[in-house]
């Protein structure tokens, strides 16, 4: 269970110490920002408008309440720089393996190569893995992140795979 991670965690960056610490709903403004501050999200709807408070506090609700979920933020002074959601998934293929799959993994654009976002990357690598005893980690990246990949790829990550969505009609999102 992701309950089991032993949080909170200071993590070092170019920046100094952040703590890593799982969100709760008083975060819900902050991580709503970090969506916001990056263009593809803002381009699908997250532009952080008042009026969209109570789905994302609802989405936040959702996610803290299932055992397999968790939503991690990054702290620093006083403030949310950073966030990603993390999924533990049981599977039956390659003999009955755990994957965590890491989404919306986000830092505030001003602080972006400051070493925030590889921290939090090496600590899922690292610890998360180990502590839900989970061999392997994936993610998704829009087609567009060419930065994003690089710097996945930076970390060991391998474009192994090809992703494909279906949006359905009339959901609403």
């Amino acid at each position: 269970m992701l309950a089991d991670l032993a949080l909170p965690v200071p993590l070092e960056t170019g920046i100094g110490i952040v703590t890593l610490r799982r969100a709760h709903p008083d975060d819900t403004a902050a991580i709503i920002a970090l969506l916001a501050d990056d263009a593809i999200s803002a381009a699908r709807g997250d532009t952080a408008s008042v009026d969209d408070l109570p789905a994302y506090a609802a989405g936040l609700e959702s996610v803290l309440a299932d055992a397999s979920n968790d939503l991690l933020v990054a702290e620093h002074d006083d403030a949310v720089i950073g966030t990603f959601q993390l999924t533990r998934i049981p599977g039956m293929s390659r003999r009955g393996a755990t994957r965590l799959l890491i989404e919306a993994v986000r830092v505030r654009s001003d602080l972006r190569s400051s070493g925030v976002g590889s921290a939090l990357m090496r600590w899922i690598m690292d610890v998360a893995t180990a502590e839900l005893d989970s061999p392997m980690v994936q993610l998704t990246s829009d087609a567009q992140r060419v930065e994003a990949h690089r710097f996945y790829e930076r970390l060991g990550f391998a474009g192994s795979h090809k992703g494909f969505k279906y949006s359905a009609p009339n959901q609403g999102r």
